[in-house]
């Protein structure tokens, strides 16, 4: 027997601000309960394996550099304009010290939250 990952919880301070960002980011529906919490959905058509985030308020500030993270990919595989969009919609870009040569780019998200978009897919 094994497990799968059924989804991406992410604890957060600004239920609202997260909710929008991520949603944008991805694409997603919100879910808003009213347990404080929220569920981000992946659109109707979205590839199989898809998770939906689970947005978790309480969350204290983040003083270190996340444990984990998620990878994005940019659909349309343009990295440079995805990374633009991101910005855009309030993530920055983030240090963790990478390489320039890497084949991804750190971003942060509004409560710095660190995540990448890969230039390349991951190999199996």
């Amino acid at each position: 027997m094994t497990s799968r990952i059924a989804q991406w919880t992410l604890d957060v301070r600004d239920l609202e601000v997260m909710a929008t960002f991520w949603s944008r980011a991805l694409g997603y529906t919100v879910d808003a309960g009213d347990d404080g919490c929220a569920k981000l959905l992946p659109p109707a058509g979205a590839p199989h394996g898809s998770l939906p985030v689970w947005l978790q308020a309480g969350a204290p500030v983040k003083r270190e550099k996340n444990r984990n993270h998620p990878d994005l990919v940019a659909e349309d595989g343009d990295v440079d304009a995805e990374v633009d969009r991101l910005v855009g919609l309030g993530a920055r870009r983030a240090d963790v010290g990478q390489q320039p040569d890497d084949p991804f780019v750190v971003l942060a998200d509004p409560e710095d939250n660190e995540f990448c978009i890969l230039r390349r897919s991951p190999s199996p």
